[in-house]
Parts: C-alpha cells; sequence; structure tokens
C-alpha cells in the first residue's frame, strides 16, 4: 500500500498499544549481544547486527514493495516519484546494483490508472501486478480518513495483469468485479497467492500461474492480505484486521461497503498453502504486517508499530513460526516496513524513512544480511 508518510502520521493520531501476550514479548537478549553491524556506515544503526551492510536505492518519493526475481538479479518496485513522470503508483524495473540518484529506472507498467503489489514470474521474463487502469486511466482518489479514521481504499478496478519486462501486458489474469490485487508467487513457481472481493469479503485465494484453479483458501469475516508462500511453498503468512465485537463488525462492514478498510489493528496468520491449519501468530496489538518468511522457513519477518505508544515508529522484527522468539531487527525513530529476502538469503530489500533528511520520502534499502 502506499501513502506511506501518511499511514506513519495517522497511526500516530489514532493508534493506541496494546498489551503484548508474555510468549512474543520483544527478548532482551539481542541488546545485550555483541553489535556486528558495519560501524562505518551512517545508514545502519548501531543496534542493526543483522546488517552487514546497507545500500540506499532511491532517493525520493514513495517507493515500496520491491520483489526480487527467481534469479536474484532483478528486483521489480511500485514508486510514485514524480520526478519519474507518474501522478500515482507505477511499477519500476531495476538490476541489483543500480541506484537513482540523478536517473530514472525503467517503467514497466503502463502509466495508467494505479498500480500495485508485482511479483516476477519464474521465467524471470514477466511480471504480475494488479492496475485499475481498465476502469479509468487517471490515477484514482485515495481517501486517506473516514470519520476522523485512518483508512485504505479497496479499489473495485483492480485486476491482475501480466506483462512483460518491455510494459507490454500479455495476459488479464482476473475477470472477476470487485477488487483483485496483491498477487504474490509461490517460489515453486506453481501458485500465485491473492485478496479478492468475490465473495463479498477480503479473502485470499490461490491460482495456477496461468490463472486457472482458482481456490478460495480463507472464510473468516476481515481483511485478509498481503500473502506470502514460504520457501517450499507449502505455508502461507499474511497479516489480517478481523473484527470481533459488534461494533467492530458493523464499522467493518460499513467501510467495506464504500471500498475501504481500517488497518490500524492488524495481526499475522499462518496456513498451509490451501488454507489448513489455520492460526494466529501474532498478538501484539497494533498493526502487524508486511509479513515475509526468513529463508530458513522457520521464522517471519515484519514491521510493526507494537511498541510505540503515539502510533510509530514502525520497525522490523523477526518470531518463529510458532509465536515464540520474537525479536526487533531494526531501530529506526520513523518507518522501516516491506522486508523481502533474496531467494538465495544474502540479502534483505526494505522500504524506509531513514536518511531522508527528516522530510517525508520513503526510499528502498538493501542490505548484507549476516546470522
Amino acid at each position: 500500500m502506499t501513502r506511506i508518510f501518511v499511514l506513519m502520521l495517522c497511526f500516530v493520531l489514532f493508534s493506541c498499544k496494546e498489551t503484548s501476550k508474555e510468549k512474543t514479548k520483544t527478548t532482551n537478549s539481542e541488546s545485550k549481544e555483541t553489535v556486528k553491524t558495519a560501524s562505518d556506515n551512517p545508514l545502519i544503526y548501531p543496534e542493526e547486527k543483522y546488517f552487514k551492510n546497507i545500500r540506499q536505492v532511491t532517493f525520493g518519493g514513495d517507493n515500496a514493495e520491491a520483489y526480487w526475481s527467481f534469479d536474484d538479479k532483478q528486483l521489480i518496485f511500485q514508486s510514485n516519484n514524480t520526478k519519474w513522470n507518474v501522478s500515482c503508483d507505477q511499477m519500476f524495473l531495476m538490476n541489483i546494483d543500480e541506484t537513482f540518484k540523478d536517473n530514472m529506472p525503467p517503467m514497466v507498467s503502463t502509466g495508467k490508472g494505479r498500480t500495485t503489489c508485482s511479483y516476477f514470474l519464474p521465467d524471470n521474463k514477466h511480471i504480475i501486478y494488479s492496475s485499475t487502469h481498465l476502469v479509468d486511466e487517471k490515477c484514482p482518489d485515495v481517501p486517506l480518513r473516514k470519520n476522523g479514521k485512518y483508512i485504505w481504499p479497496v479499489y473495485d478496478s483492480f485486476d491482475i495483469f501480466v506483462a512483460d519486462l518491455e510494459g507490454n501486458i500479455v495476459k488479464q489474469l482476473t475477470h472477476e468485479k470487485g477488487y483483485d490485487a496483491e498477487p504474490t508467487v509461490s517460489p515453486k513457481g506453481d501458485k500465485i497467492v491473492f485478496t479478492s472481493t468475490r465473495s463479498g469479503d477480503l479473502e485470499l485465494y490461490t491460482m495456477n500461474i496461468d490463472g486457472t484453479d482458482v481456490q478460495q483458501i480463507t472464510d473468516e469475516l476481515g481483511y485478509d492480505g498481503g500473502a506470502f508462500f514460504s520457501p517450499d511453498g507449502t505455508k502461507i503468512i499474511f497479516r489480517s484486521s478481523r473484527p470481533r465485537t459488534k461494533e467492530e463488525i458493523k464499522e467493518y462492514k460499513e467501510l467495506l461497503a464504500e471500498g475501504l478498510v481500517q488497518p490500524t489493528e492488524m495481526e499475522l496468520y499462518i496456513c498451509n498453502a490451501d488454507g489448513s491449519d489455520l492460526q494466529q501468530l501474532t498478538d501484539l496489538g497494533n498493526a502487524n504486517w508486511s509479513p515475509f518468511f526468513h529463508p530458513s522457513g522457520e521464522k517471519i519477518i515484519f514491521s510493526s508499530n507494537h511498541e510505540s505508544e503515539r502510533g510509530f515508529p514502525f520497525n522490523l522484527y523477526m518470531i518463529n513460526i510458532d509465536g515464540t522468539g520474537l525479536e526487533r531487527i531494526t531501530h529506526s525513530e520513523t518507518f522501516d516496513a516491506f522486508p523481502v529476502f533474496s531467494n538465495d538469503g544474502k540479502k534483505l530489500a526494505f522500504s524506509s524513512n531513514r536518511n531522508n533528511g527528516g522530510g517525508r520520502d520513503t526510499n528502498l534499502f538493501i542490505a548484507e544480511w549476516q546470522e
């Protein structure tokens, strides 16, 4: 999702801290361990022991959701950098050794409508992403508040497309009425998981790479989204804002009827790739989101503001897939999110407000990972 700075600001205004369960309290051992970061790199904060090195990739606008090609040679990401001649999020392609301080990466979406959530296909020659361009070539409006609360728009004009690396759309994968977005691809290369409102609620679905054999895998009221497969393709991790009380259910349904969701209270859930054995992974309070599997398949890295009294900062955390061993990874005072490991496990791409001069820009960073 975009409007990252506004997201952080609105959490400051409208989010409240909840008490964590004992098993998911952040361990204090990390602060006692020997710091192993590159101390001469100003982009790495002293406590960030898992970062051997780090490089800033972009220098302006909101840049997020950078995903690796299967061969780890390229990244696809979304940006609304106005210097790149876009007025809302479009998809851009980069080689992993590139930076974009004074130059612009190639745009591989149409430049029409709003796009989100691109991902490489196994051949490394095609990508999938969601776009609103079939309904309207203009950027859709972005509502930010409803009744004083921060919201995300869920555009019913989003569909999922396949494009080549020159930006040519070669196939449309979804045709249902309503929101079809947030697609990611299994590391096995056989399945796509995505979020859709085709059932009347925001549920997770899987389909084959060619769009066939669509299967609904969640079926409980609430927003299920941002899903990713485990390295062996057997499990799925996702975020969910599931309402429980009558008041929460009423508010959720009313917002969804207007194409909106409120993301200030989200927890992480894990299940098998077919939706079976569904388990709630976190119970931290506030917003826990953008989860991704550690290369081992035994841990999850994610973004959270659960330690924040006023809604920020957001930092990266890691937790075992049984809900134990919560550990803080980054130590920002603003915003770190969208962590994604390379397929070989040697690098971590993420978005951050660090080194932006105190402004609103959210940029991409690539860190060398060490354990």
